[in-house]
């Protein structure tokens, strides 16, 4: 527990680094663009994997349960999971999901945090996704301070860049409910 913790801390530690803009400035000043951008990302890949490492471990050893969520969570956990991917892919295309939803990335977070804590009533599940959700709320509330709307130029490619989030997120979606989610976490989703 004390690894998920620590990857916990490490990456949405610096992952918040963003929401203290004077900071985040002095950083940059000080080591410059390229060497904060690679420090950020190897920090931040060390405490993804001690996410990963953590919760596994936790899982193994059979975390206290806090709740016992009921069988139809899961299902809703389920419906809920289908925009997710889409949002994630929308937040790299220019278009009318990302100019309406402002910050579908934020949004993706929030939505997977929270079909997941539905879902899952142990300790470990708990914290991570917990974790996740209060960060991605404190994210969206600094984001909306800073006045950084997520909107530029509507593309003249942005019905094109939809139909590639939604097809796209619904085939990741697909792909995840019927292996990747067990592959990749341990857990088949149904």
């Amino acid at each position: 527990m004390i690894q998920l913790l620590a990857g916990l801390v490490v990456f949405l530690g610096v992952h918040s680094i963003p929401m203290l803009p004077a900071f985040r400035r002095a950083l940059m000043a000080r080591f410059g663009d390229g060497p904060y951008r690679l420090v950020f990302s190897v920090v931040a890949l060390v405490g993804l994997v001690l996410i990963i490492h953590g919760y596994g471990a936790a899982r193994m050893a059979g975390p206290p349960q806090l709740y016992d969520p009921p069988l139809w969570t899961r299902h809703l956990a389920l419906l809920l999971m289908v925009p997710v991917f889409i949002l994630l892919i929308a937040a790299y295309l220019p278009g009318r999901l990302k100019r309406m939803l402002r910050h579908p990335m934020l949004l993706a977070i929030k939505i997977w945090a929270f079909s997941h804590l539905l879902s899952n009533g142990d300790l470990a599940s708990v914290l991570l996704f917990g974790s996740f959700l209060a960060w991605a709320v404190a994210d969206r509330i600094s984001v909306k301070r800073r006045g950084l709307n997520g909107q530029g130029p509507l593309s003249e490619r942005a019905g094109r860049n939809e139909t590639i989030a939604i097809i796209g997120g619904l085939a990741l979606y697909a792909a995840f409910v019927v292996k990747l989610h067990e592959v990749l976490i341990g857990v088949p989703p149904i």
